[in-house]
């Protein structure tokens, strides 16, 4: 191990920028940037389906609620509305002399805050959208089974309106990736700010940026393949299902083109 930090020290001896030292400070805001993105998605996530179900409810005064706050945050900045929670959490009375504020006055804390917000706005209206397209005959079979209400959203609706939400699910996961990019406006050591740190001391803003860029990009196409394999473990049975009509449908035509080649 010693063997191998001292050849890296000597090839980073010549050059100022990707030092032991900076590659440290992108090392921890690589991790501080995984640690937001996915807890912010875990916590959206068990908050939006709930969310989601209420969200189709016919009962007005449970729908209207869950849709103002999924218009408000899908409507507004995400920065505008990290500066709210991060900054405006000052101004509430009393809340500096309470066990909240030791949790509160920590940056990343706001920032999970505003980022749970806003992922679980658009998850609710990924997974209202999945649960509104469940297919009529599911839904007539599990009643004529005799499920509740209740196991039937556990035993079909959610299982396959997760199925279905993958795709626009995973488009919102690199979003939050790429959103978390901000943070950094907080005095958080994410990425953006390691890469902001180091253009600061060394002021060569392209190569700590640059270098920024490629991890964001490494991390963006494990996030895009890790989803498209689970889509073809999930959705896999969608394509066997169409394959017996495809034949059918071919040989249909292969019938037709010999009745008509003989004729």
């Amino acid at each position: 191990m010693d063997a191998l930090m001292s050849r890296l020290e000597a090839l980073l001896a010549d050059n100022s920028i990707f030092t032991l030292q900076t590659l440290g400070y992108y090392g921890e805001g690589l991790v501080t940037t995984v640690q937001l993105v996915f807890l912010s998605l875990v916590i959206g996530l068990v908050l939006a389906v709930p969310l989601a179900i209420g969200r189709g409810s016919r009962q007005r005064w449970i729908s209207l609620p869950i849709f103002l706050y999924c218009y408000v945050f899908r409507g507004t900045p995400l920065l505008i509305q990290l500066y709210l929670i991060y900054y405006g959490v000052v101004f509430v009375e009393g809340i500096q002399d309470t066990w909240l504020w030791v949790l509160l006055e920590k940056p990343f804390v706001p920032a999970l805050a505003a980022f749970t917000l806003n992922t679980a706005a658009y998850t609710t209206e990924i997974f209202r959208g999945a649960i509104k397209a469940t297919p009529r005959g599911e839904i007539e079979a599990a009643r004529a089974y005799g499920m509740t209400q209740r196991l039937m959203l556990r035993r079909i609706v959610l299982p396959s309106a997760f199925r279905r939400a993958l795709p626009a699910y995973g488009n919102e996961v690199i979003f939050m990736l790429h959103a978390s990019a901000i943070a950094s406006v907080v005095t958080i050591m994410d990425l953006t700010g390691a890469a902001r740190f180091v253009y600061a001391r060394f002021y060569a803003p392209f190569d700590a940026f640059l270098f920024v860029a490629a991890i964001y990009l490494c991390l963006t196409f494990a996030i895009l393949y890790f989803f498209r394999y689970l889509e073809k473990r999930l959705l896999a049975h969608l394509s066997t299902q169409g394959a017996p009509t495809r034949a059918r449908h071919a040989r249909g035509l292969m019938r037709k083109g010999g009745i008509k080649g003989a004729s």
